[in-house]
């Protein structure tokens, strides 16, 4: 809110022994949110700390991370300048130092699912909203995080994926499946760790909770070749791995006479950053957990 700041000056002969009181308006001043990325040395940790720093109105207050410790977080990103920021192993005295300036904070927790319990609570107790993009994250941690935050009135987001392009993808395939009774989801991965991945198993569970029943001509069919069925709705999932092939998923509706193809593919982990960058912007207003970046949007 906006303020008004008046001076009375003293009387001078052009204001014929008059007192003058001149007022203006001061705008209030907005301190930047304080992020710290717990998991500075990956490479999305490191792509994390170049777009915060890039972004108004917020900036990088601390890096975590069990390697590298010591170094500058900046010069580890290959910035111009160092951010004077060193890389720290220590959650809790890197929480506790920041805490102490009573900015609004956030704690970007790239870690792994073993951690990310006890990383929210740490961020919780020092009255800091926590934005959680780990992989296979299980939804007994989601669930228990969620009763946490509520009792606390703190807020949190857990984010399968922070591809705004990936959730558009989850977004129009949902709406096609109402006009489509066969899906199929092919994914590409440079590498065969954690298939079907995420966003698969993602896009296949919305698909499954709509009462929609898909391919039925070989539903029950057990050839190995067919791909994975998820769920029980008949939705199957086939994953291609190749060196070289950038991250996509494929999903494949038909109706008679017709094939409809929607594609979404990741280049570059900077694809992370718009949705990372809107999410600090609003977990900040939250006062609960909340699961999926779309909800944000």
């Amino acid at each position: 809110m906006a303020a008004f700041i008046c001076h009375l000056q003293p009387a001078n002969f052009h204001a014929k022994g008059r007192s003058v009181i001149s007022c203006t308006m001061q705008q209030p001043t907005q301190s930047n949110i304080k992020v710290i990325i717990n998991g500075a040395a990956k490479e999305i940790g490191r792509a994390a700390v170049m777009a915060v720093t890039r972004a108004r109105g917020m900036e990088v207050a601390g890096a975590v991370d069990n390697y590298y410790v010591g170094e500058d977080i900046g010069k580890l990103c290959d910035m111009e300048e160092a951010l004077e920021i060193p890389i720290m192993n220590d959650l809790t005295m890197v929480l506790g130092s920041i805490s102490q300036s009573k900015a609004t904070s956030v704690v970007v927790d790239f870690t792994d699912p073993s951690t990310v319990y006890d990383n929210v609570k740490q961020a919780t107790a020092f009255g800091m909203r926590s934005i959680v993009y780990v992989p296979r994250i299980e939804l007994d941690t989601v669930a228990a995080l969620s009763a946490f935050c509520d009792k606390a009135s703190m807020g949190c987001l857990v984010a399968p994926t922070l591809s705004i392009g990936s959730i558009l993808l989850q977004q129009a395939a949902i709406t096609a499946s109402f006009h489509y009774n066969n899906v199929e989801i092919v994914e590409s991965r440079p590498t065969a760790r954690d298939l079907p991945s995420q966003d698969a198993t993602q896009i296949a569970n919305n698909l499954s909770n709509l009462g929609q029943l898909y391919n039925r001509e070989d539903i029950s069919t057990d050839v190995v070749a067919r791909g994975q069925v998820l769920g029980e709705d008949g939705v199957r999932v086939h994953s291609m791995v190749l060196p070289g092939l950038p991250s996509g998923t494929t999903v494949y509706f038909s109706g008679p006479g017709e094939v409809l193809t929607l594609k979404h593919e990741i280049t570059d982990v900077q694809s992370l950053m718009p949705g990372l960058i809107m999410s600090i912007r609003k977990v900040v207003r939250l006062k609960n957990l909340v699961y999926g970046l779309e909800k944000l949007l």
